[in-house]
């Protein structure tokens, strides 16, 4: 939220700099060719390099298959880089040590790669820089005197468009065959809540991974003997298996676990006492601007949370945490501090929630420390305690919240300041138990840029804010009453469609709305997925005016939105990933604005779903 407008950065990934021989510059010193002896003498260990079973054998990550344009035979791959992701498909080879092995494989497309890595000596590549028919690649290596494995790959280049690769081969001498491992026993339930079920099985010899699949589908894969499910819906039946991999494939499917979700407490953290449809809005009540101060007792019923902007630390670092009410001299038409307290007890009896939201442009928190952690709790306690409040909003924007350069695994955060604010909230959720509202206003930078970026990534140079809500969410998703993320002051944003969307119209609402209620690979990896959250737990962040901030939209904009996410009408050239009936609502940037604007966002709210 904001009190001016501000511009965000985006991050930008690194090209590093490569040095590489070209497929002629190694046939022309003769290293491509292999002898008529050696041929007949030595295999393709390639699995599947003719892409004629699909992507059986490799591991892509933005990758499918496609009957025309081929080299030979009826497919071929095609992969597409986007963002920071070069569109990498891979496949693990056992070789035999200290021997020779010839690469060779054809490309079409702008920068297309192809090479091994793990030899044991030199790692190699080669590349064609502009291949617009079918070219053969060729590279050859020794392995190392340990070696057994070596990985094969191919990849496109950033922002160059898609590649098509097909008949690809690595001939040298076969290594020790590998069976796929056996059949994962013990499967067993744990703790089930409504929204996730805990898993466990007993260790497989030889496997190097297992994968989890619920009713039937995959939905992750995991080094570990355990995992939790998570992002299910209460009160739901649901089937488990999980397999064990390793290079040779994978082992068929264990005995099937079932468990059924938890029904969601009454009181839902907080969330079921909210009509099915709420409308959240930011009461400026510690500042004015241009929109004019708002008494409590003058904010319309229509408003079912509302969120005081905003509680500030002393210093960024200090997590204490200090709500100033609108001077007389700023606002002259504030009211008195018992005035303000009453009227946040008549809301709370007519069934609002009035929360007090945390951070806001200006308001930098940082918990760097624990003893910073227990100030933020205590301090958000005393603010609650004295205004008789619902619970806390989450507001954290600019440099609040970024990540370490060592960490890169949502689910598993090591940054101090994002470990410390999950362990703060945990500790409010359970000091004021099931009724704690707890709500959360994050930037598209820092939740939905994380399907392409998330923190320093592989190489370095990104920005570390990036995605960087993302662990926050998840691991406080049980506890979640609402997210309704900024979509507004935003810059362009990649959507599960891979196209770029930005402000201005319903595309952009639905882009990043689906993305939430679908869930997303982080930074691309199809093996880290942000799971989905559930439509009561989201509302669509938007601008109430034209002044509030960059992307406001019309109201016919806005119904577009809603009938598209709801009823899966009006909605333009995005293809949603569902139907979400029980969307919670909107939440806008701010009561003060709407009302400057003649309640013009609220009456668009009644209307929608009066």
């Amino acid at each position: 939220m904001e009190r001016a407008r501000v511009q965000r950065a985006r991050p930008l990934a690194r090209r590093p700099l490569v040095t590489l021989l070209t497929a002629a510059a190694l046939a022309a010193s003769g290293l491509t060719a292999l002898t008529s002896a050696a041929r007949a003498a030595d295999a393709d260990l390639a699995r599947n390099g003719g892409f004629e079973s699909a992507l059986d054998g490799w591991t892509c990550t933005a990758g499918t298959t496609v009957t025309s344009p081929v080299h030979s035979g009826a497919a071929a791959l095609k992969a597409t880089p986007a963002g920071a992701d070069n569109a990498r498909c891979s496949q693990t080879v056992s070789v035999k040590p200290d021997s020779q092995y010839t690469l060779s494989g054809y490309v079409r497309g702008t920068y297309v790669y192809l090479g091994a890595s793990g030899t044991g000596t030199t790692d190699v590549s080669t590349w064609a820089q502009s291949a617009p028919d079918w070219q053969q690649l060729t590279t050859t290596f020794r392995t190392g005197p340990s070696t057994t494995k070596v990985t094969i790959y191919t990849h496109g280049w950033y922002g160059t468009g898609a590649y098509h690769a097909d008949d690809i081969s690595l001939t040298g001498p076969g290594g020790e065959t590998q069976q796929p491992p056996a059949v994962p026993g013990g499967l067993k339930t744990g703790s089930v809540t409504s929204s996730s079920v805990a898993l466990s099985w007993s260790p497989v010899p030889g496997a190097t991974g297992y994968a989890v699949y619920r009713d039937g589908a995959r939905v992750s894969t995991v080094t570990g003997t355990s995992t939790t499910v998570s992002g299910l819906t209460p009160s739901t039946a649901y089937s488990f298996q999980v397999t064990a991999v390793n290079d040779a494939g994978e082992s068929a499917r264990s005995a099937t676990v079932t468990a059924t979700t938890a029904q969601r407490p009454d009181d839902g953290g907080g969330s079921s006492d909210l009509p099915a449809h709420a409308l959240v809005g930011y009461l400026h009540a510690s500042f004015a601007n241009g929109s004019g101060y708002t008494r409590m007792a003058d904010v319309p019923d229509s408003w079912d949370v509302i969120d005081l902007a905003f509680g500030e630390p002393t210093s960024v670092t200090s997590g204490d945490i200090r709500f100033e009410r609108c001077p007389v001299a700023e606002c002259p038409n504030v009211e008195s501090d018992a005035e303000f307290k009453a009227a946040i007890k008549a809301k709370q009896a007519a069934g609002k929630k009035v929360l007090i939201s945390i951070g806001g442009q200006n308001g930098q928190v940082q918990l760097t420390s624990t003893a910073a952690r227990d100030t933020f709790v205590s301090s958000v306690s005393a603010i609650i305690d004295e205004y008789g409040l619902d619970g806390l909003d989450i507001d954290f924007e600019g440099h609040s919240l970024s990540l370490n350069a060592d960490d890169t695994d949502f689910k598993n955060p090591k940054t101090p300041v994002v470990v410390n604010l999950i362990s703060a909230v945990k500790t409010l959720k359970a000091k004021y138990g099931d009724r704690f509202v707890l709500t959360m206003a994050p930037e598209t930078f820092f939740v939905q840029l994380g399907y392409q970026y998330y923190g320093t990534g592989k190489w370095g140079g990104q920005d570390p804010r990036a995605g960087a809500y993302l662990p926050v969410i998840h691991a406080l998703r049980d506890d979640l009453t609402l997210l309704h993320v900024q979509d507004y002051n935003s810059g362009s944003i990649m959507g599960l469609d891979n196209q770029y969307h930005s402000m201005g119209g319903a595309d952009f609402h639905i882009a990043m709305t689906d993305m939430l209620l679908t869930g997303f690979p982080v930074a691309g990896d199809a093996n880290n997925v942000f799971p989905p959250l559930r439509p009561d737990q989201v509302a669509i962040g938007m601008p109430a005016s034209t002044q509030a901030g960059n992307g406001h939209v019309s109201t016919a904009e806005v119904t577009k939105a809603l009938n598209c996410l709801t009823k899966k009408t009006d909605c333009g050239s995005y293809a949603t990933h569902g139907t979400w009936p029980d969307l919670r609502g909107l939440m806008t940037w701010s009561i003060n604005w709407d009302r400057y604007s003649n309640w013009e966002f609220q009456k668009n709210f009644d209307a929608y779903f009066g």
